[in-house]
């Protein structure tokens, strides 16, 4: 019974952002259903948590009538999602506004890399390359290396999916006042520059330089990185703060004068070295023994394997398994209508009767639409 419960979502089958915030939105205990395509690579997979929580209605939008039965299903929707390049949904007589003449209330969200308009918006592209123009991989990595991506975390689901979210959540809560909906243009470039407001701030306050490697939180400060140990496994500090600084040299029993200055940028690449030295006195463990759960800032680097076994994770419940998968949990948490993974992941079109019975066919208009390889 999440906060969502009662809350219809029709969701264009897409890669990336579009499927991970519809996951959210199950989670938070809203009916989705997934419009997939009729042929398909693949008919899915239970294991894609991507997917997780949904049914699958599989449709053929080339045909007259599967565009009917899309057209149907979002006139009960309260929310759309779709993820197609700027200008197909209309090409499929899909597009809001003829979705809005039939169901004034819809919120339409729409998630590209580019945006509905501008130079880019027709082209192809991926995380790695939003994320480039919005400044943000630029920002991340080795100053002697190009820059890493950041898996796909930043642009698809950073600036994307959550700001999709954020987007129609907002447009349902004004809904609420003015019984409207509206469309949510949601562009990872838009969403990813979003993120990087305080870094703008701070290079406008001369606290922040566009060199990589060579600023506070970017990996610069030896005081807020990652340290290899002795058995080859890695842990990371973040001891910004005077206070947790200090603590820091004393549970690491550092008593070398020039550890006294935290701030002189100059000697950094010195005193990271003398770190490096240090952590590789001890394993992973050892160092965990003497500084976990301190104001040192400090934590063990997992892997994804061993992120659902620390002590930590178990103790609130951040990962649950559903059919043997471990996955993470629905976050955020809600005091009174917790959110909850609803099913796996559905297979290609295995609910598609039971969707359109449940949202308002007839025995015979379904079976009139597999007749006509609609559905």
């Amino acid at each position: 019974m999440g906060p969502l419960t009662g809350i219809r979502v029709v969701e264009m089958a897409a890669i990336g952002p579009v499927p991970f915030c519809a996951m959210m939105l199950s989670d938070f205990g809203a009916e989705v259903i997934r419009i997939d395509r009729l042929q398909q690579k693949g008919a899915g997979h239970r294991a894609n948590v991507l997917y997780r929580g949904r049914k699958s209605v599989a449709v053929d939008l080339k045909n007259p009538a599967g565009v009917e039965t899309a057209l149907r299903l979002a006139d009960r929707a309260d929310i759309l999602l779709e993820g197609f390049r700027p200008g197909v949904m209309e090409r499929l007589g899909l597009g809001p506004n003829v979705l809005a003449e039939r169901n004034p209330g819809l919120v339409y969200g729409r998630m590209t890399g580019w945006g509905q308009e501008g130079p880019l918006s027709q082209a192809a592209g991926h995380d790695i390359n939003y994320i480039s123009i919005a400044g943000a991989l630029g920002a991340m990595g080795y100053a002697d290396r190009p820059p890493a991506p950041p898996l796909n975390l930043v642009g698809d689901f950073g600036g994307g999916a959550l700001y999709l979210l954020c987007g129609v959540l907002a447009a349902l809560l004004e809904k609420g006042k003015s019984g409207l909906g509206q469309v949510v243009d949601a562009a990872m470039t838009d969403g990813t520059a979003s993120l990087l407001s305080p870094f703008y701030g701070l290079m406008a306050m001369g606290l922040w330089t566009t060199d990589r490697f060579s600023n506070r939180l970017d990996g610069g400060a030896f005081y807020y990185g990652s340290y290899e140990c002795s058995d080859n496994k890695y842990i990371s500090i973040g001891s910004l703060e005077p206070q947790f600084y200090a603590l820091l040299l004393e549970k690491c029993e550092i008593d070398d004068e020039s550890f006294r200055e935290q701030l002189d940028q100059s000697e950094w690449p010195e005193k990271r070295e003398k770190l490096r030295a240090l952590f590789k006195t001890k394993t992973r463990q050892q160092w965990c023994d003497i500084l976990e759960g301190s104001d040192v800032c400090f934590a063990p680097v997992l892997d994804l394997q061993e992120a659902p076994e620390h002590p930590h994770n178990v103790a609130r419940g951040t990962f649950a398994e559903v059919d043997g998968v471990t996955q993470p949990a629905p976050a955020p948490r809600f005091s009174r209508t917790p959110g909850e993974i609803q099913s796996p992941s559905a297979l290609n079109g295995e609910h598609t009767e039971e969707v359109l019975s449940s949202w308002g066919y007839t025995e015979a208009e379904i079976a009139d639409l597999k007749a006509a390889k609609a559905i």
